[in-house]
């Protein structure tokens, strides 16, 4: 079951006087992060954003009701969420928390090579860290290889190449 709420960054400082808080996002950059009018906490309760900003590879968020560097402090270790309903994703793309869990198996003959543990970003490509019985693979995310992502029917098919699942000579 997809969860309502996404972990999207941990606060992990303050900016200033007036009670900006510094955030380590945790989504694809922190110029995605800026777009949110609110952000929820660990309780799902809401966080509205008054104003936001990119500094460096930091989100710059200035909540409602956090008017000085001592109130923003005391956000500090903080996660933040966000509502996946204020998001669109482009076709094809996917949280990674929703991929994480899913059943790998092979496209043309069901064999079933684990389950996605975690998604590595390489800058080129994703890389699906598939584990089985303890061992983890690597999967390089490309067209060649995954065949197709069924999120809702918890599986990826794939066509590996040789060398991922088993050791070539």
């Amino acid at each position: 079951m997809k969860k309502q709420y996404i972990e999207a960054g941990k606060i992990v400082g303050t900016h200033g006087l007036k009670g900006e808080c510094r955030i380590d996002p945790w989504c694809d950059s922190a110029a995605f992060l800026c777009r949110f009018r609110r952000l929820f906490d660990a309780s799902g309760r809401e966080m509205k954003v008054r104003g936001a900003k990119v500094h460096k590879n930091i989100a710059i968020v200035h909540f409602d009701g956090i008017d000085s560097v001592e109130q923003a402090d005391l956000l500090r270790g903080r996660i933040v969420y966000i509502d996946r309903n204020d998001v669109r994703l482009p076709k094809g793309t996917h949280f990674i928390q929703d991929l994480i869990g899913l059943r790998v198996e092979d496209a043309d003959d069901g064999t079933v090579y684990g389950e996605i543990t975690d998604v590595l970003k390489t800058g080129a490509n994703d890389v699906y860290q598939v584990t089985k019985d303890g061992k983890d693979y690597l999967v390089p995310v490309i067209p060649d290889i995954v065949v197709e992502k069924d999120v809702d029917g918890g599986v990826v098919k794939i066509r590996p190449i040789k060398g991922i699942f088993d050791d070539e000579d």
